[in-house]
């Protein structure tokens, strides 16, 4: 069960960032990452597993979106490595999702969360900064029409 707590005003506003200025959101999950112009290698991992048709359903979904440069980031090989395995690259992106829209006021320190692909992820939450096993979200409770995207700055491993 996902216990309720309020992030201060001063962490909301720590959240803000531009990738999502001009956002509409009626468009779904894939689109909005699209248009943010920020999650172009995402969007090309959801294409390659197979993910896409998913992530454009009724939902809704909780997805912890990371960014291109967190994409950068992996070890050299790792994104090649994954794109030529459509089933652990759907693993690895499955663990992004939880099912159900969770918002970043429904986050506490120390729970653990479900994700589609079956494992669970340790939010933590300190003095406002939100980490998603180890990860930062740098952006929250980015609406879309299936479901909300909370942007993180590193890929999570399962």
């Amino acid at each position: 069960m996902i216990r309720t707590t309020l992030i201060s005003m001063t962490a909301a506003a720590a959240f803000a960032a531009p990738a999502f200025a001009d956002h509409h959101a009626g468009a779904d999950i894939v689109d909005t990452a699209v248009e943010a112009g920020s999650f172009s290698t995402l969007v090309t991992a959801v294409q390659a597993a197979g993910l896409e048709e998913t992530l454009r359903g009724e939902g809704p979904f909780t997805v912890f979106a990371p960014t291109d440069a967190a994409f950068a980031a992996l070890p050299e090989g790792t994104l090649e490595g994954l794109l030529e395995d459509p089933e652990a690259l759907a693993g690895v992106l499955t663990y992004h999702v939880i099912p159900g829209e969770v918002m970043s006021g429904d986050l506490s320190d120390g729970m653990t969360a479900e994700t589609v692909n079956g494992e669970s992820v340790e939010i933590g939450v300190d003095m406002g900064a939100v980490t998603v096993d180890g990860a930062n979200v740098v952006q929250a409770d980015v609406a879309a029409s299936n479901g909300v995207i909370h942007v993180i700055d590193a890929v999570i491993l399962p």
